[in-house]
């Protein structure tokens, strides 16, 4: 089967594709294809939360069978809720499931044929949720998919951001927002990127009071590109913006002994703010990711105030300082600055702890010298693409000590994006991923204008102790023009009659008290006027702020405290029915007269260009372990030979790039002629076009460049970078090895007790990203680099019962192969995690090309 790769955003996409169990026919004519007959997307948001419900239905109008696909983009703060299929009158519908329950389940469906993955992240604001389905001739299907979010206030706007592509014209389309806001409505608008002169009268939009709607229902001729064309012009964002009345400074709204607190207070005085960039100018940063970053610094000077302080480190090989200290943007200062910022180069290496311990001493120096105003704002803004490590973590945070926030701005895919973000979440900041790409400047100027004007600092909520529980977080480092502090609790009292909330902070002039009381009779004759509330709705919106909160936390929490967090964020997703990262829905759909599991995931924000299984991987005694994508899912054999026998594990000749790792037995095998297990005990690394040798050992790590050898030892923690090389030392872990922008490897340590009567230490290799290797390259993993298919017939029981056998027809061969598990220790070097796979017999033989024997190579080097 063909994939269509140009997916929809928001709205499904339907393409369609002959089961494989019918003969190749020539193109249908569009009267015989699936057809789209109905969509809807139905958006109800009261106070704040959005719950969305996208409604389709479609017909398959060929006279064989056809694949139906639903590829729906949403976007990645929201939780999918529910999904259900109808096919002929019956339900199929997904359940959800703790991760690891939901994979096991999963899994035995793979191990019975082929089944797919559901949702993926997919751009910078949204996810992929996609599900295909066979439809009979004649057919139809009704797919309906629900999720849920919390709308956030950005530049005094909440923003409804649907992405729109049904790929083909629709008899009867709709979008339709209705919107409750016991505030009452402000302003309310709606625009598309592809609404046309004649689309816009389409547009319905209207708000009085409490309620505002907007409704786009465009006919068929009305949805053409052209006139009598048969394609549609529907294709790109449809956008709902609103705010509301702000007569208080906040808005405390009770329903079913749940509450929730919006404070956004205004007409209040900026603060100044004090504010250290640290710019990473390391090699890795060189070209466009340096032009754009002095581009956006200079339109972020033109927007600084007179009354901010502001200073510049810059870290490569050294830390250099623009000045010893915060200094005012007087004029004269902004004018030194611009011309100091557009003489930024790049210098060297990434002495990332070096730069980020200048830039927080210079701030706590100011501060304990008084140079800075009284009542100011201060805070960290952080750009890199590089990897902090755990003692940077450390050293951090103790240096900060809860003072003020630091933002982490990454930038592109090639760093570690999860320690940004954890370094982030643990100083009372948040990260952003910077995408590399033409308007960076614009997304690093953005995300400034975020937190150009706070207004009040040290905010505190507090609600009354003894009647109030399960509180949402209630102290806030900053608030900023334009934004919304949201906190959510349960009420314990039954009997309560109404409550008061008090707001703490510091203010420009002064420190400012805010009182807010709501009545829970009033609140309640309130809701009871609107027509769009959905079920328990303020449950729902504090369970979503508190699961959301309780994955932040975890992520920056450790051992049993990580625990105790993941398992109550658990148990509310299973409750309330989201699908988080610590939850899977499994979809069971109709195939071939059996049913299917397909499996929906809450993707996490990658932290480099990896894939959930790498391209391909050696490690163990020896496993082989190779990626295949077209089946997500994996194959796996290994390699019996002698110690010392050395195999080529890559050779490209274009790129000049050899990796090959030599074997090394177990304690006993120099004393005794029966096998034993081999494990890769020597990695050898060559790049040609660099001149450069790199030797790996479980003991040592030398690397040369030219005549002179620099030799490391796994008890070192150093990133080393030289033009198109960079190599990470994670002390007595692992070992990254990049070389350009494409080519990526990772070497795991093994270390074993020195004691352990048969196994000494060995590495494992792993292939991280091969995008750039030519399609010349081979060896025992670089051949795996080309695509490669395969098919699964016979399923049936083997000789151990909880791995099946299988014909397996791949390469024109036909082989037994068995059903198993392989361990990645990339994230866990200990335990490893379980990567299933078809295990292929014999040294590979007819996976492999040739034999086994014809990898073996005369030394490492």
């Amino acid at each position: 089967s063909i994939y269509i790769q140009t997916l929809p955003l928001l709205l499904p996409q339907y393409s369609q594709q002959q089961s494989s169990n019918t003969p190749s026919i020539p193109q249908q004519s569009p009267s015989t294809l699936i057809k789209l007959i109905h969509l809807k997307v139905d958006c109800k948001v009261t106070s704040r939360f959005s719950h969305n419900v996208i409604t389709s239905r479609a017909v398959n109008r060929a006279n064989v069978s056809k694949e139906a696909f639903f590829d729906v983009e949403l976007p990645k703060t929201a939780f999918i809720t529910n999904f259900t299929m109808v096919i002929d009158g019956v339900t199929y519908p997904g359940t959800i499931k703790e991760k690891e329950a939901a994979q096991q389940q999963y899994q035995q469906a793979v191990s019975r044929g082929q089944t797919a993955g559901l949702v993926k992240a997919s751009g910078r604001k949204m996810e992929k949720f996609s599900v295909s389905v066979n439809i009979a001739a004649a057919s139809k299907v009704t797919f309906e998919l629900i999720y849920e979010e919390l709308l956030k206030r950005h530049f005094g706007k909440y923003e409804l951001f649907l992405k729109v592509n049904p790929k083909q014209l629709v008899n009867q389309f709709e979008i339709e927002a209705n919107i409750f806001e016991p505030q009452g409505i402000s302003s309310l608008e709606a625009e598309g990127s592809f609404i046309t002169n004649d689309l816009l009268p389409v547009i319905h939009k209207s708000f009085s009071g409490k309620k505002g709607h907007v409704s786009f229902k465009p006919t068929i001729d009305q949805q053409r590109s052209c006139v009598d064309c048969p394609t549609t012009l529907l294709n790109g964002d449809f956008v709902i913006t609103y705010d509301v009345n702000r007569e208080s400074p906040g808005d405390l709204q009770i329903v079913n002994g749940y509450f929730v607190h919006f404070f956004a207070p205004k007409n209040i005085s900026h603060l100044p703010k004090n504010i250290v960039f640290i710019i990473d100018v390391s090699i890795s940063m060189s070209g466009r990711k340096l032009q754009q970053v002095t581009k956006a610094l200079l339109k972020i000077l033109e927007d600084i105030k007179e009354d901010d302080y502001l200073n510049f480190v810059l870290f490569g090989d050294d830390v250099h300082k623009w000045k010893d200290t915060l200094i005012k943007a007087t004029p004269e200062n902004l004018d030194e600055a611009s011309r100091y910022v557009q003489q930024i180069d790049i210098a060297g290496w990434t002495n990332l702890n070096g730069g980020l311990m200048a830039g927080i001493e210079m701030l706590n120096e100011a501060h304990k010298n008084r140079s800075l105003p009284e009542r100011s704002a201060s805070l960290i803004i952080m750009l890199t693409d590089g990897r902090p490590t755990k003692v940077i973590l450390s050293n951090v945070r103790n240096a900060i000590q809860g003072k003020y926030p630091l933002y982490n701005l990454g930038f592109g895919y090639d760093l570690d994006y999860g320690s940004l973000e954890k370094m982030a979440a643990e100083n009372n900041g948040l990260a952003r991923r910077i995408y590399e790409d033409s308007d960076s400047a614009l997304q690093l100027q953005g995300f400034y204008d975020e937190v150009a004007n706070p207004l009040l600092t040290e905010v505190e909520l507090k609600y009354p102790e003894n009647v109030i529980s399960d509180l949402t977080q209630n102290h806030f480092k900053h608030y900023y023009d334009g934004s919304e502090l949201v906190v959510a609790g349960r009420i314990t009292d039954n009997d309560l009659n109404s409550i008061t909330a008090e707001v703490k902070a510091h203010g420009a002039e002064d420190d400012l008290t805010f009182t807010e009381q709501s009545d829970m009779e009033e609140t309640a004759k309130a809701l009871e006027e609107q027509q769009h509330i959905f079920g328990d709705y303020m449950e729902r919106l504090w369970a979503y702020l508190t699961i959301q909160q309780l994955l932040e936390k975890r992520n920056a929490a450790k051992g049993e405290e990580k625990a105790n967090l993941t398992a109550k964020a658990l148990e509310m997703s299973l409750k309330y029915k989201f699908v988080t990262p610590l939850t899977s829905m499994i979809v069971t759909k109709p195939e071939d007269n059996e049913d299917k599991a397909a499996l929906a995931d809450k993707p996490l924000e990658v932290t480099s260009r990896i894939p959930s299984i790498h391209l391909a991987l050696v490690d163990g005694d020896p496993h082989f372990i190779i990626d295949v994508p077209l089946k997500e899912d994996a194959l796996c054999f290994n390699i019996n030979d002698d110690p010392g026998i050395v195999l080529n594990l890559i050779r490209d000749p274009a790129t000049g790039i050899i990796v090959n790792g030599q074997l090394v037995g177990d304690k006993q095998s120099s004393n005794d002629a029966s096998p034993h297990n081999t494990f890769i005990g020597r990695l050898g690394i060559l790049n040609t076009q660099l001149n450069m040798t790199l030797e790996i050992t479980p003991e040592k790590i030398t690397l040369q460049i030219g005549r002179k050898p620099i030799n490391f030892t796994w008890f070192d923690e150093v990133t080393l970078r030289h033009p198109n090389l960079t190599l990470k030392i994670i002390r007595e872990k692992s070992l990254e090895i990049s070389m350009g922008d494409g080519v990526k490897f990772e070497v795991v340590l093994h270390q074993v007790w020195r004691k352990h009567a048969t196994y000494g230490d060995f590495l494992g290799f792993y292939i991280i990203d091969g995008h750039k290797m030519s399609e010349h390259t081979h060896g025992l993993l670089g051949q795996f680099f080309h695509p490669i298919d395969f098919s699964i017939l016979e399923v049936h029981p083997g000789s151990d019962p909880k791995k099946p056998d299988a014909t397996m027809i791949v390469k024109n061969n036909q082989l037994t192969v068995t059903r198993g598990w392989q361990k990645d220790y990339t994230d866990d070097p200990k335990h490893g995690r379980n990567v299933p796979c078809w295990f292929i017999h014999n040294n590979g033989e007819g996976l492999i090309d040739g034999a086994h024997t014809d990898y073996v190579v005369s030394s490492l080097l």
